[in-house]
Protein backbone atom coordinates (compact mmCIF):
# COMPACT_ATOMS: atom_id res chain seq x y z
CA UNK A 1 0.00 0.00 0.00
CA UNK A 2 3.19 2.32 0.92
CA UNK A 3 4.06 1.70 -2.73
CA UNK A 4 1.18 2.31 -4.55
CA UNK A 5 0.37 5.55 -2.56
CA UNK A 6 4.08 6.64 -3.40
CA UNK A 7 3.26 5.95 -6.93
CA UNK A 8 0.20 7.53 -6.45
CA UNK A 9 1.68 11.11 -5.16
CA UNK A 10 4.75 11.14 -8.04
CA UNK A 11 2.17 10.21 -10.48
CA UNK A 12 0.47 13.61 -8.96
CA UNK A 13 3.50 16.03 -8.76
CA UNK A 14 4.20 14.92 -12.66
CA UNK A 15 0.52 15.65 -13.75
CA UNK A 16 1.03 18.90 -12.00
CA UNK A 17 4.05 19.70 -13.53
CA UNK A 18 2.76 20.16 -16.63
CA UNK A 19 0.59 22.44 -16.69
CA UNK A 20 -2.51 22.59 -19.43
CA UNK A 21 -2.78 24.65 -21.75
CA UNK A 22 -5.44 27.28 -22.03
CA UNK A 23 -8.87 25.99 -21.59
CA UNK A 24 -10.55 26.58 -24.79
CA UNK A 25 -14.19 25.78 -24.09
CA UNK A 26 -15.70 25.60 -27.16
CA UNK A 27 -13.04 23.74 -29.09
CA UNK A 28 -13.26 21.12 -26.26
CA UNK A 29 -17.10 21.00 -26.11
CA UNK A 30 -17.40 20.78 -30.60
CA UNK A 31 -15.25 18.06 -30.05
CA UNK A 32 -16.87 15.58 -27.45
CA UNK A 33 -19.78 16.76 -29.51
CA UNK A 34 -18.54 15.02 -32.49
CA UNK A 35 -17.59 12.00 -30.75
CA UNK A 36 -21.07 11.89 -28.89
CA UNK A 37 -22.95 12.33 -32.05
CA UNK A 38 -20.40 9.57 -33.98
CA UNK A 39 -20.93 7.39 -31.58
CA UNK A 40 -24.72 7.43 -31.28
CA UNK A 41 -25.50 7.89 -35.15
CA UNK A 42 -27.01 4.64 -36.01
CA UNK A 43 -28.68 3.76 -32.78
CA UNK A 44 -32.95 4.76 -32.74
CA UNK A 45 -32.37 8.38 -31.48
CA UNK A 46 -29.64 9.08 -34.01
CA UNK A 47 -31.72 7.73 -36.86
CA UNK A 48 -34.81 9.70 -35.62
CA UNK A 49 -33.42 12.83 -35.73
CA UNK A 50 -30.38 12.65 -38.33
CA UNK A 51 -27.64 12.62 -36.44
CA UNK A 52 -25.18 11.93 -39.60
CA UNK A 53 -26.47 14.86 -41.14
CA UNK A 54 -25.32 16.83 -37.74
CA UNK A 55 -22.15 15.05 -38.08
CA UNK A 56 -21.85 16.31 -41.38
CA UNK A 57 -22.65 20.25 -40.50
CA UNK A 58 -19.62 19.52 -37.78
CA UNK A 59 -17.48 20.14 -40.41
CA UNK A 60 -18.78 23.62 -41.93
CA UNK A 61 -16.86 26.02 -41.93
CA UNK A 62 -19.34 27.87 -39.82
CA UNK A 63 -18.13 26.37 -35.96
CA UNK A 64 -21.77 26.98 -34.71
CA UNK A 65 -23.08 25.29 -37.71
CA UNK A 66 -23.51 22.07 -35.89
CA UNK A 67 -25.20 23.29 -32.94
CA UNK A 68 -27.97 25.13 -34.73
CA UNK A 69 -29.09 22.40 -36.47
CA UNK A 70 -28.64 19.64 -33.74
CA UNK A 71 -30.54 22.62 -31.41
CA UNK A 72 -33.69 23.05 -34.34
CA UNK A 73 -33.76 19.49 -34.77
CA UNK A 74 -33.60 17.71 -31.40
CA UNK A 75 -36.50 18.56 -28.79
CA UNK A 76 -35.71 19.15 -25.39
CA UNK A 77 -36.49 16.49 -23.10
CA UNK A 78 -37.12 15.95 -19.10
CA UNK A 79 -37.13 13.10 -17.75
CA UNK A 80 -41.23 11.77 -17.87
CA UNK A 81 -40.87 12.32 -21.78
CA UNK A 82 -37.30 10.68 -22.86
CA UNK A 83 -37.92 8.31 -20.43
CA UNK A 84 -41.93 7.16 -22.04
CA UNK A 85 -40.56 7.89 -25.94
CA UNK A 86 -36.80 6.51 -25.66
CA UNK A 87 -35.70 4.81 -22.47
CA UNK A 88 -38.50 2.81 -21.33
CA UNK A 89 -36.88 0.80 -24.60
CA UNK A 90 -34.02 0.37 -22.95
CA UNK A 91 -34.87 -0.97 -20.06
CA UNK A 92 -37.16 -3.55 -21.62
CA UNK A 93 -34.20 -4.70 -22.86
CA UNK A 94 -33.89 -3.28 -26.32
CA UNK A 95 -30.46 -2.63 -27.97
CA UNK A 96 -29.45 0.61 -29.48
CA UNK A 97 -32.18 3.05 -28.46
CA UNK A 98 -29.93 6.01 -27.45
CA UNK A 99 -26.88 4.60 -27.50
CA UNK A 100 -25.26 1.46 -29.18
CA UNK A 101 -25.38 -1.73 -27.22
CA UNK A 102 -27.71 -2.61 -24.63
CA UNK A 103 -27.46 -0.88 -21.63
CA UNK A 104 -26.98 -2.84 -18.42
CA UNK A 105 -27.29 -0.69 -15.55
CA UNK A 106 -29.78 2.08 -14.88
CA UNK A 107 -29.15 4.53 -11.49
CA UNK A 108 -31.89 4.69 -9.77
CA UNK A 109 -32.23 9.17 -8.78
CA UNK A 110 -33.05 10.40 -5.67
CA UNK A 111 -36.27 11.14 -6.56
CA UNK A 112 -36.34 14.70 -4.47
CA UNK A 113 -38.81 16.47 -7.08
CA UNK A 114 -41.05 13.63 -7.79
CA UNK A 115 -42.51 10.72 -5.18
CA UNK A 116 -40.63 7.94 -7.38
CA UNK A 117 -37.35 7.03 -8.19
CA UNK A 118 -36.07 7.61 -11.77
CA UNK A 119 -34.15 5.47 -13.74
CA UNK A 120 -31.06 6.91 -15.25
CA UNK A 121 -28.99 4.81 -17.87
CA UNK A 122 -25.48 3.78 -17.28
CA UNK A 123 -23.65 2.90 -20.20
CA UNK A 124 -20.49 0.86 -20.16
CA UNK A 125 -19.31 3.86 -21.84
CA UNK A 126 -20.27 6.52 -19.64
CA UNK A 127 -19.00 3.95 -16.30
CA UNK A 128 -15.02 4.68 -18.21
CA UNK A 129 -15.89 8.29 -18.79
CA UNK A 130 -16.54 9.02 -14.59
CA UNK A 131 -13.76 6.44 -13.51
CA UNK A 132 -11.85 8.57 -16.16
CA UNK A 133 -12.94 11.62 -14.47
CA UNK A 134 -12.48 10.68 -10.56
CA UNK A 135 -8.64 9.90 -10.96
CA UNK A 136 -8.35 13.37 -12.79
CA UNK A 137 -9.96 14.67 -9.46
CA UNK A 138 -7.45 12.20 -7.09
CA UNK A 139 -4.66 13.92 -9.33
CA UNK A 140 -5.61 17.63 -9.03
CA UNK A 141 -5.09 17.05 -5.62
CA UNK A 142 -1.59 17.85 -6.30
CA UNK A 143 -1.76 21.61 -6.47
CA UNK A 144 -2.91 21.42 -2.45
CA UNK A 145 0.87 21.72 -1.82
CA UNK A 146 0.31 21.46 1.92
CA UNK A 147 -1.44 17.87 1.93
CA UNK A 148 1.93 15.98 2.67
CA UNK A 149 3.02 12.66 0.55
CA UNK A 150 2.02 10.17 3.39
CA UNK A 151 -1.17 11.07 3.04
CA UNK A 152 -2.09 9.32 -0.65
CA UNK A 153 -1.22 5.99 1.48
CA UNK A 154 -4.50 6.27 3.28
CA UNK A 155 -7.70 5.30 3.14
CA UNK A 156 -10.40 6.37 0.90
CA UNK A 157 -14.16 5.79 3.17
CA UNK A 158 -16.59 6.16 0.47
CA UNK A 159 -20.09 6.66 1.98
CA UNK A 160 -22.53 5.57 -0.48
CA UNK A 161 -25.17 2.95 -1.92
CA UNK A 162 -25.00 -1.07 -1.60
CA UNK A 163 -22.83 -2.43 -4.32
CA UNK A 164 -25.58 -5.29 -4.44
CA UNK A 165 -27.78 -3.92 -7.10
CA UNK A 166 -31.15 -5.14 -8.01
CA UNK A 167 -31.24 -7.41 -10.62
CA UNK A 168 -34.34 -7.13 -13.01
CA UNK A 169 -35.89 -8.04 -16.48
CA UNK A 170 -31.71 -8.44 -17.88
CA UNK A 171 -30.62 -5.22 -16.37
CA UNK A 172 -29.11 -4.07 -12.66
CA UNK A 173 -30.26 -0.93 -11.31
CA UNK A 174 -29.39 0.94 -7.92
CA UNK A 175 -27.69 3.98 -6.63
CA UNK A 176 -25.07 5.37 -9.01
CA UNK A 177 -22.73 5.32 -5.70
CA UNK A 178 -23.46 1.34 -5.30
CA UNK A 179 -22.92 0.60 -9.30
CA UNK A 180 -19.86 3.02 -9.56
CA UNK A 181 -17.96 1.35 -5.90
CA UNK A 182 -18.92 -2.03 -7.86
CA UNK A 183 -16.44 -1.33 -10.71
CA UNK A 184 -13.77 0.03 -8.69
CA UNK A 185 -10.31 -0.63 -10.31
CA UNK A 186 -8.08 -3.78 -8.51
CA UNK A 187 -5.78 -1.16 -7.95
CA UNK A 188 -7.72 1.18 -5.76
CA UNK A 189 -9.18 -1.27 -4.14
CA UNK A 190 -6.79 -1.62 -0.82
CA UNK A 191 -7.12 2.30 -0.19
CA UNK A 192 -11.22 1.81 -0.68
CA UNK A 193 -13.09 1.43 2.51
CA UNK A 194 -15.60 0.19 3.87
CA UNK A 195 -14.93 -2.73 1.85
CA UNK A 196 -16.31 -4.91 -0.54
CA UNK A 197 -18.34 -6.92 2.44
CA UNK A 198 -20.03 -4.12 4.56
CA UNK A 199 -20.09 -1.98 0.87
CA UNK A 200 -22.95 -4.60 -0.49
CA UNK A 201 -25.10 -3.86 2.84
CA UNK A 202 -28.82 -2.72 1.79
CA UNK A 203 -29.73 -1.98 5.78
CA UNK A 204 -28.39 1.77 5.70
CA UNK A 205 -28.50 1.59 9.80
CA UNK A 206 -26.90 -1.65 9.91
CA UNK A 207 -24.48 -0.70 7.31
CA UNK A 208 -23.37 2.92 9.31
CA UNK A 209 -23.64 0.27 12.54
CA UNK A 210 -20.96 -1.91 10.78
CA UNK A 211 -18.89 1.19 9.64
CA UNK A 212 -18.50 2.09 13.02
CA UNK A 213 -17.51 -1.41 14.39
CA UNK A 214 -14.38 -1.04 11.89
CA UNK A 215 -13.31 2.26 11.99
CA UNK A 216 -11.40 2.08 14.90
CA UNK A 217 -9.29 -0.15 12.33
CA UNK A 218 -8.70 2.03 9.20
CA UNK A 219 -6.51 4.32 8.65
CA UNK A 220 -8.31 7.16 7.01
CA UNK A 221 -7.35 10.22 5.05
CA UNK A 222 -10.32 11.05 2.55
CA UNK A 223 -14.13 11.11 3.52
CA UNK A 224 -16.39 11.07 0.25
CA UNK A 225 -20.25 11.66 0.45
CA UNK A 226 -22.85 13.36 1.38
CA UNK A 227 -22.50 15.78 3.99
CA UNK A 228 -25.52 14.87 6.10
CA UNK A 229 -25.21 11.59 6.39
CA UNK A 230 -21.22 11.93 7.15
CA UNK A 231 -21.95 13.65 9.25
CA UNK A 232 -24.19 11.28 11.32
CA UNK A 233 -21.34 8.79 10.71
CA UNK A 234 -19.13 10.78 12.67
CA UNK A 235 -21.21 11.12 15.22
CA UNK A 236 -21.80 7.75 15.36
CA UNK A 237 -18.62 7.31 15.72
CA UNK A 238 -17.63 9.74 18.16
CA UNK A 239 -20.52 8.66 20.49
CA UNK A 240 -19.50 4.71 20.16
CA UNK A 241 -15.67 5.15 21.35
CA UNK A 242 -16.48 7.96 23.46
CA UNK A 243 -14.04 9.98 22.06
CA UNK A 244 -13.95 14.33 21.99
CA UNK A 245 -13.33 14.61 17.84
CA UNK A 246 -13.33 11.99 14.74
CA UNK A 247 -9.81 12.94 14.37
CA UNK A 248 -9.12 10.85 17.97
CA UNK A 249 -10.07 7.71 15.59
CA UNK A 250 -8.58 8.90 12.34
CA UNK A 251 -5.88 11.11 13.02
CA UNK A 252 -5.05 11.45 8.85
CA UNK A 253 -8.33 12.44 8.14
CA UNK A 254 -7.29 15.27 6.09
CA UNK A 255 -9.60 15.70 3.05
CA UNK A 256 -13.49 15.62 2.60
CA UNK A 257 -14.65 15.08 -0.79
CA UNK A 258 -18.53 16.42 -0.53
CA UNK A 259 -21.38 16.82 -3.27
CA UNK A 260 -24.90 16.26 -3.83
CA UNK A 261 -25.54 19.71 -2.02
CA UNK A 262 -24.32 22.51 -0.55
CA UNK A 263 -22.00 21.96 1.82
CA UNK A 264 -22.36 25.76 3.98
CA UNK A 265 -25.42 25.36 6.05
CA UNK A 266 -23.52 22.22 7.50
CA UNK A 267 -19.99 23.81 7.74
CA UNK A 268 -20.80 24.86 11.15
CA UNK A 269 -21.83 21.78 13.10
CA UNK A 270 -19.26 19.45 11.29
CA UNK A 271 -16.56 20.98 12.17
CA UNK A 272 -17.25 20.61 15.94
CA UNK A 273 -16.58 17.02 15.00
CA UNK A 274 -12.95 17.46 14.06
CA UNK A 275 -10.17 18.46 15.83
CA UNK A 276 -8.35 20.68 13.46
CA UNK A 277 -9.46 22.24 9.80
CA UNK A 278 -9.46 19.74 6.97
CA UNK A 279 -9.43 20.75 3.06
CA UNK A 280 -13.07 20.77 1.26
CA UNK A 281 -13.20 19.61 -1.92
CA UNK A 282 -16.48 20.01 -4.21
CA UNK A 283 -17.83 17.81 -6.81
CA UNK A 284 -20.94 17.58 -9.07
CA UNK A 285 -21.41 13.36 -9.42
CA UNK A 286 -25.18 13.09 -10.55
CA UNK A 287 -27.20 9.85 -11.81
CA UNK A 288 -26.29 11.43 -15.33
CA UNK A 289 -22.46 11.54 -14.84
CA UNK A 290 -19.44 13.37 -13.61
CA UNK A 291 -20.22 16.77 -14.76
CA UNK A 292 -17.65 18.95 -12.81
CA UNK A 293 -15.11 19.38 -9.76
CA UNK A 294 -13.27 21.65 -7.92
CA UNK A 295 -9.87 21.37 -9.88
CA UNK A 296 -7.93 23.95 -7.29
CA UNK A 297 -7.64 25.23 -3.58
CA UNK A 298 -9.09 28.10 -2.78
CA UNK A 299 -11.27 27.92 -6.30
CA UNK A 300 -14.75 29.71 -6.06
CA UNK A 301 -16.11 26.97 -8.26
CA UNK A 302 -16.42 23.41 -9.87
CA UNK A 303 -14.46 23.23 -13.36
CA UNK A 304 -16.89 21.98 -15.97
CA UNK A 305 -15.93 17.94 -17.52
CA UNK A 306 -16.14 19.49 -20.98
CA UNK A 307 -13.89 16.66 -22.50
CA UNK A 308 -15.17 13.83 -21.18
CA UNK A 309 -18.38 12.31 -22.79
CA UNK A 310 -20.65 14.85 -21.90
CA UNK A 311 -21.80 17.80 -24.05
CA UNK A 312 -23.64 21.24 -22.25
CA UNK A 313 -26.27 23.76 -23.41
CA UNK A 314 -27.43 26.46 -20.89
CA UNK A 315 -31.30 27.75 -20.71
CA UNK A 316 -30.89 31.15 -19.33
CA UNK A 317 -33.39 30.99 -16.20
CA UNK A 318 -36.01 33.42 -16.49
CA UNK A 319 -39.86 33.91 -16.66
CA UNK A 320 -38.69 33.86 -20.36
CA UNK A 321 -37.90 30.36 -20.63
CA UNK A 322 -39.74 28.92 -17.37
CA UNK A 323 -43.39 28.85 -16.28
CA UNK A 324 -44.41 29.47 -12.72
CA UNK A 325 -43.67 25.70 -11.79
CA UNK A 326 -40.45 25.63 -13.05
CA UNK A 327 -41.30 24.22 -16.30
CA UNK A 328 -39.43 25.19 -19.69
CA UNK A 329 -41.51 26.55 -22.21
CA UNK A 330 -41.16 25.02 -25.71
CA UNK A 331 -38.16 26.20 -27.97
CA UNK A 332 -36.84 28.19 -24.90
CA UNK A 333 -33.34 30.16 -25.81
CA UNK A 334 -30.68 27.70 -25.52
CA UNK A 335 -26.81 28.39 -25.27
CA UNK A 336 -23.37 27.29 -25.55
CA UNK A 337 -20.28 27.18 -23.66
CA UNK A 338 -18.96 30.70 -25.06
CA UNK A 339 -22.30 32.61 -25.42
CA UNK A 340 -22.61 32.27 -21.25
CA UNK A 341 -22.15 35.43 -18.66
CA UNK A 342 -20.97 35.20 -15.48
CA UNK A 343 -23.27 35.79 -12.50
CA UNK A 344 -26.15 35.02 -14.53
CA UNK A 345 -28.54 31.95 -13.87
CA UNK A 346 -28.80 28.54 -16.16
CA UNK A 347 -30.63 25.42 -16.44
CA UNK A 348 -28.58 22.73 -17.27
CA UNK A 349 -29.37 20.72 -20.56
CA UNK A 350 -26.84 17.63 -21.10
CA UNK A 351 -26.50 14.82 -24.09
CA UNK A 352 -23.99 12.14 -22.76
CA UNK A 353 -22.23 9.09 -23.72
CA UNK A 354 -25.06 7.33 -21.30
CA UNK A 355 -28.04 8.88 -24.27
CA UNK A 356 -29.81 11.35 -22.40
CA UNK A 357 -29.89 14.20 -25.52
CA UNK A 358 -30.83 17.38 -24.75
CA UNK A 359 -31.59 16.48 -21.00
CA UNK A 360 -33.20 19.00 -18.76
CA UNK A 361 -30.91 17.51 -15.29
CA UNK A 362 -33.26 19.98 -13.48
CA UNK A 363 -30.02 21.74 -11.61
CA UNK A 364 -29.49 25.38 -11.94
CA UNK A 365 -26.24 26.72 -12.16
CA UNK A 366 -23.99 30.56 -11.79
CA UNK A 367 -20.76 30.79 -13.93
CA UNK A 368 -18.34 32.39 -11.14
CA UNK A 369 -15.25 32.03 -13.98
CA UNK A 370 -16.01 32.22 -17.48
CA UNK A 371 -12.34 32.43 -18.45
CA UNK A 372 -11.83 28.74 -15.99
CA UNK A 373 -15.51 26.88 -17.12
CA UNK A 374 -16.38 27.17 -12.82
CA UNK A 375 -19.82 26.82 -12.25
CA UNK A 376 -21.95 26.72 -8.80
CA UNK A 377 -25.13 25.11 -8.60
CA UNK A 378 -27.70 27.55 -7.28
CA UNK A 379 -30.40 25.13 -7.14
CA UNK A 380 -33.35 22.99 -8.95
CA UNK A 381 -35.56 24.38 -11.54
CA UNK A 382 -38.70 22.81 -9.87
CA UNK A 383 -37.09 23.45 -6.01
CA UNK A 384 -37.40 27.38 -5.49
CA UNK A 385 -39.97 29.57 -4.15
CA UNK A 386 -41.46 32.25 -6.16
CA UNK A 387 -45.37 32.88 -4.92
CA UNK A 388 -45.61 36.70 -6.24
CA UNK A 389 -42.05 37.23 -7.39
CA UNK A 390 -39.80 36.91 -4.77
CA UNK A 391 -37.64 34.46 -6.84
CA UNK A 392 -36.07 32.77 -3.74
CA UNK A 393 -33.17 30.36 -5.10
CA UNK A 394 -32.35 27.43 -2.93
CA UNK A 395 -28.79 29.33 -3.31
CA UNK A 396 -30.51 32.22 -1.50
CA UNK A 397 -31.55 30.20 1.55
CA UNK A 398 -28.60 28.26 2.00
CA UNK A 399 -26.67 31.32 2.81
CA UNK A 400 -29.38 32.90 4.94
CA UNK A 401 -29.62 29.34 6.77
CA UNK A 402 -25.53 29.49 7.06
CA UNK A 403 -25.66 33.02 8.42
CA UNK A 404 -28.61 32.56 10.77
CA UNK A 405 -26.79 29.41 12.21
CA UNK A 406 -23.45 31.26 12.92
CA UNK A 407 -24.98 33.89 14.29
CA UNK A 408 -27.24 32.14 16.79
CA UNK A 409 -23.93 29.25 17.02
CA UNK A 410 -26.81 26.39 16.39
CA UNK A 411 -25.98 23.46 14.08
CA UNK A 412 -29.21 23.21 11.52
CA UNK A 413 -28.74 19.52 10.29
CA UNK A 414 -31.71 19.80 7.52
CA UNK A 415 -34.68 22.40 6.33
CA UNK A 416 -37.31 22.96 3.96
CA UNK A 417 -39.28 25.62 2.51
CA UNK A 418 -42.50 25.51 1.17
CA UNK A 419 -44.67 28.38 0.13
CA UNK A 420 -48.90 28.61 1.53
CA UNK A 421 -52.19 30.94 1.26
CA UNK A 422 -52.23 33.87 3.98
CA UNK A 423 -54.34 36.23 4.83
CA UNK A 424 -55.80 36.10 1.37
CA UNK A 425 -51.86 36.16 -0.36
CA UNK A 426 -48.87 34.52 0.65
CA UNK A 427 -46.23 33.21 3.20
CA UNK A 428 -43.12 30.72 3.46
CA UNK A 429 -43.05 28.35 5.72
CA UNK A 430 -39.96 26.84 7.31
CA UNK A 431 -38.77 23.44 8.60
CA UNK A 432 -35.68 23.69 10.22
CA UNK A 433 -34.24 20.73 11.83
CA UNK A 434 -31.77 20.91 14.91
CA UNK A 435 -30.98 19.72 17.78
CA UNK A 436 -30.25 23.09 19.77
CA UNK A 437 -32.24 25.01 21.49
CA UNK A 438 -32.99 28.12 19.69
CA UNK A 439 -36.19 30.73 19.88
CA UNK A 440 -38.33 30.31 17.00
CA UNK A 441 -39.19 33.93 16.14
CA UNK A 442 -35.13 34.73 16.75
CA UNK A 443 -34.61 32.75 14.21
CA UNK A 444 -37.30 33.10 11.93
CA UNK A 445 -36.59 36.86 11.91
CA UNK A 446 -32.70 36.18 11.17
CA UNK A 447 -33.78 34.12 8.11
CA UNK A 448 -35.94 36.54 7.13
CA UNK A 449 -33.52 39.89 7.80
CA UNK A 450 -30.83 37.39 5.69
CA UNK A 451 -32.42 37.04 3.29
CA UNK A 452 -33.69 40.55 2.40
CA UNK A 453 -30.14 41.34 2.45
CA UNK A 454 -29.29 38.28 -0.32
CA UNK A 455 -32.11 39.14 -2.78
CA UNK A 456 -33.84 42.20 -3.64
CA UNK A 457 -36.87 40.86 -5.14
CA UNK A 458 -37.49 39.19 -1.98
CA UNK A 459 -37.03 42.32 0.49
CA UNK A 460 -39.33 44.01 -2.14
CA UNK A 461 -42.53 40.94 -1.99
CA UNK A 462 -41.85 41.30 1.60
CA UNK A 463 -43.45 44.58 1.89
CA UNK A 464 -46.49 43.62 -0.40
CA UNK A 465 -47.57 39.92 -1.31
CA UNK A 466 -45.77 37.89 0.91
CA UNK A 467 -47.08 38.96 4.04
CA UNK A 468 -45.25 36.22 6.77
CA UNK A 469 -42.90 33.93 7.27
CA UNK A 470 -43.49 31.09 9.72
CA UNK A 471 -40.28 28.73 11.32
CA UNK A 472 -40.80 25.18 13.06
CA UNK A 473 -38.12 24.11 14.69
CA UNK A 474 -37.76 19.94 14.74
CA UNK A 475 -35.43 17.36 16.25
CA UNK A 476 -33.11 16.77 13.28
CA UNK A 477 -34.44 12.92 13.58
CA UNK A 478 -37.84 13.90 11.92
CA UNK A 479 -35.93 14.85 8.78
CA UNK A 480 -34.12 11.38 8.60
CA UNK A 481 -37.44 9.20 9.62
CA UNK A 482 -39.12 11.30 6.56
CA UNK A 483 -36.72 9.49 4.76
CA UNK A 484 -36.64 6.61 6.28
CA UNK A 485 -40.05 5.76 5.64
CA UNK A 486 -39.93 7.21 1.97
CA UNK A 487 -36.84 4.29 1.30
CA UNK A 488 -34.79 6.94 0.87
CA UNK A 489 -32.38 6.74 3.66
CA UNK A 490 -28.48 6.90 2.89
CA UNK A 491 -26.66 6.99 -0.34
CA UNK A 492 -27.43 10.04 -2.70
CA UNK A 493 -30.91 10.60 -0.84
CA UNK A 494 -31.19 14.12 -0.32
CA UNK A 495 -33.90 15.77 1.87
CA UNK A 496 -35.56 18.15 -0.89
CA UNK A 497 -35.30 21.87 0.26
CA UNK A 498 -38.47 23.02 -1.35
CA UNK A 499 -41.66 21.45 -0.83
CA UNK A 500 -44.30 22.34 -3.80
CA UNK A 501 -47.80 20.39 -4.47
CA UNK A 502 -48.29 17.01 -2.89
CA UNK A 503 -45.02 16.97 -1.42
CA UNK A 504 -46.87 19.51 1.20
CA UNK A 505 -49.90 17.61 2.44
CA UNK A 506 -47.26 14.73 2.53
CA UNK A 507 -44.66 16.11 4.69
CA UNK A 508 -47.94 17.43 6.74
CA UNK A 509 -49.68 14.05 7.23
CA UNK A 510 -46.50 12.45 8.00
CA UNK A 511 -45.51 15.14 11.04
CA UNK A 512 -49.18 14.50 12.19
CA UNK A 513 -48.03 11.07 12.68
CA UNK A 514 -45.09 12.44 14.86
CA UNK A 515 -47.62 14.62 16.82
CA UNK A 516 -46.47 17.36 15.17
CA UNK A 517 -49.53 20.02 14.08
CA UNK A 518 -49.49 22.80 11.58
CA UNK A 519 -51.62 25.00 11.25
CA UNK A 520 -51.82 26.94 8.02
CA UNK A 521 -53.79 27.06 5.05
CA UNK A 522 -51.41 25.87 1.91
CA UNK A 523 -51.45 25.97 -1.46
Amino acid sequence: MALLGSLLKRGISLTNVVRRKKLNALKLQKKTFVKLIGKARYTQFGQAFQFEDIENAAFFEDEKAFYNKFREIVPIYDYNKIYKDWWQRSINGEKNVCWPGRVKYFALSSGTSEAASKYIPVTKTMSKAIQKTSIRQILSLGRYQHLPSQLYEKGFLMLGGSTTLNYRDNHFEGDLSGITASQIPFWFQQFYKPGKEIAQERDWALKLDEITEQASQWDIGFVVGVPAWIQLLMEKIIAHYKVKTIHDIWPNLMVFCHGGVSFEPYRHGFEHLLARPITYIETYLASEGFIAYQTHPNAEGMQLVLDNGIFFEFIPFNDENFNADGEVIDKPQALMIDEVEEGKEYALLISTCSGAWRYLIGDTIKFVSKKHSEIVITGRTKHFLSLCGEHLSVDNMNKAVELASQELNIDVREFTVAGISHDTLFAHHWYIGTNDPVDETVLKNLIDAKLKELNDDYAVERRHALKDVFVTVLPATTFYKWMEAKGKMGGQNKFPRVLKKNMISDWEGFLKTQGIEVGAARL
